[in-house]
């Protein structure tokens, strides 16, 4: 079969985790008799040096037409680089909201999962991580206090700034369907996260929340505020199956998960729509401080890219084979640096892709 999938490299370590990425999609299509058609598509810094702005109108077509997008990470220094002189809407994150606000990718998945041979990885206690842990955080995209107006104005001669957090009713509605049916293909638990004792934005999520509960009568559901989850993702993250929260909470929950699970750079992620075509990428950034060095663990990538498989392309057997080329390296003993313990072997970015790709 021949699938269209645009690539986008990215800044920083961007290219070399995408290039491993694309060898292990390389090595599935020549097991399974697919063809896939790469195109590349710049975005974010990459994509100022070349044309100015972050992300053109092109390149949004481009992505459009394509079956799905893989993607590595965006952006630099903040303090060194160039970008960051430049006005907000033209850095290299406003080209990440302009393609998910264009691909209609209102629901970001990201999994937290720890592999016991990474145990030893985790920040946690034993006595708290038991036997693991394996949740996926399900966040809305395009709405919230990321996309609502903001200002910076002079009044009285103070300077005053305005963020504005909207959301409707049909926005809440579509990630809640999505949450619950994530949840129905898992352990049928959900918690849905807000803020509901202080924002009136989060008492419309809970109301909705609720609304949409009812055509799920099989999953186990109740609702968590922001604050008091950030502390049980720590105190107890086995709790936890599907959690369902809005754009800014969604963000930094994400990130704490990762890291409880050894390394950020083991983490991946999806960003549907309402149709096939999705967005994957790692949760990690560019860290620009180790680009070049062969030094980057590509697996949060590879994983992204098995997320493509499945969910875009409904390569379902495809993608259980890439988490298990992932699972099998583990088991040997090897890693790359971030995630390195006495006794293993370690790898380059280059070497470990080439690892996985070995085992399907």
């Amino acid at each position: 079969m021949d699938f269209n999938i645009a690539v986008i490299r990215g800044d920083g370590i961007g290219p070399e985790i995408v290039n491993e990425a694309v060898k292990v999609l390389d090595r599935v299509a020549k097991k399974y008799d697919h063809h896939f058609n790469y195109t590349d598509v710049l975005l974010g810094g990459a994509s100022i040096d070349a044309t100015g702005v972050p992300l053109t109108d092109e390149a949004i077509d481009t992505c459009k037409a394509s079956d799905a997008v893989l993607m590595g990470s965006i952006g630099g220094d903040t303090t060194k680089s160039p970008w960051y002189k430049l006005p907000p809407q033209l850095r290299p994150e406003a080209g990440l909201l302009k393609i998910r606000k264009a691909l209609g990718l209102f629901a970001n998945v990201r999994p937290a999962y720890l592999y016991k041979e990474l145990k030893a990885a985790c920040p946690l206690k034993d006595e708290i991580i038991g036997d693991g842990f394996d949740l996926v955080i399900m966040r809305e995209l395009t709405g919230g206090l990321y996309f609502g107006e903001r200002k910076t104005v002079e009044e009285n001669g103070v300077l005053k700034a305005y963020d504005s957090l909207t959301y409707d009713e049909n926005e809440i509605r579509r990630i809640a369907i999505k949450g619950f049916e994530m949840a129905m293909k898992r352990r049928k638990i959900l918690t849905s996260v807000d803020k509901a004792n202080v924002l009136d934005s989060s008492r419309l999520w809970r109301k909705v929340v609720d609304e949409v509960a009812k055509d799920y009568p099989q999953v186990s559901y109740s609702h968590m505020l922001v604050d008091n989850c950030a502390m049980q993702l720590v105190k107890n993250p086995r709790q936890f199956d599907v959690v369902l929260t809005e754009n800014m909470f969604g963000d930094i929950l994400s990130d704490e998960a990762s890291e409880i699970t050894g390394s950020i750079g083991m983490l991946s992620s999806a960003s549907l729509s309402a149709t096939k075509l999705g967005l994957y990428e790692p949760s990690h950034g560019s860290a620009p401080d180790i680009a070049g060095q062969d030094i980057a663990n590509p697996i949060a990538t590879i994983l992204s890219a098995a997320m493509l498989l499945r969910y875009s392309l409904d390569l379902d057997k495809e993608a259980d084979d890439v988490e298990a080329a992932v699972q099998k390296v583990l088991e040997k003993g090897m890693r790359t640096v971030d995630i390195m313990s006495p006794g293993m072997t370690r790898l380059g970015c280059s070497a470990m892709g080439s690892a996985i790709a070995a085992e399907i």
